[in-house]
C-alpha cells in the first residue's frame, strides 16, 4: 500500500477526459488545476475505499461489494449521488449479464460444433472399417 496519497495518482488522460466532459466547450483548465483535481480525486477514492472497507469489515467480509460503496457514499454525505450510482450499477449488471449470456451461447455453439465433428469422424472411421472388412484379401503370389 502507498504511504502517501500523492503516491497514488490516477492517469492524467483519464482526469483530462473527465474534466473535459464535465465542462462546457471553450473552458480551459490550467495544468496546475488538473493536477489539483487529480490529487483530490485520488484522495476521494482512498477515502471512499476506506469507508467501504469499514462496512465490509463490520460484516466480517474481506471483499468490498457495491452495497459497501453505496453505504460509504451515504456515510460521506454524498447522498445526491446514490441514485445515479445505483442506476449506473444496474446498467453495468445488465451489460455483464448480456456478456455472460453471449459467452454461454458461444460455449454451447462450440460444444455442438465439436460434437458434430466428433460424430463425423466416428462415421468416417466406421465406414473405413466396413470397407476394409468388405474388401477381399488379395493373396500375393510369391515366386521362389
Amino acid at each position: 500500500m502507498a504511504e502517501r496519497p500523492e503516491d497514488l495518482n490516477l492517469p492524467n488522460a483519464v482526469i483530462t477526459r473527465i474534466i473535459k466532459e464535465a465542462l462546457p466547450d471553450g473552458v480551459n483548465v490550467s495544468k496546475e488545476a488538473r493536477r489539483a483535481i487529480s490529487q483530490a480525486a485520488s484522495v476521494f477514492v482512498l477515502y471512499a475505499t476506506s469507508c467501504a472497507n469499514n462496512f465490509a469489515m463490520k460484516a466480517k467480509r474481506k471483499t468490498l461489494n457495491a452495497g459497501d460503496v453505496l453505504a460509504a457514499m451515504e456515510e460521506m454525505e454524498f447522498e445526491r449521488f446514490l441514485e445515479p450510482l445505483k442506476e449506473a450499477l444496474e446498467v453495468y449488471k445488465k451489460g455483464q449479464k448480456g456478456k455472460k449470456e453471449v459467452s454461454e451461447q458461444k460455449r454451447k455453439d462450440k460444444e455442438k460444433k465439436n460434437s458434430e465433428i466428433d460424430k463425423s469422424r466416428e462415421e468416417e472411421e466406421e465406414e473405413e472399417e466396413e470397407r476394409m472388412l468388405e474388401e477381399p484379401e488379395v493373396e500375393e503370389d510369391v515366386e521362389s
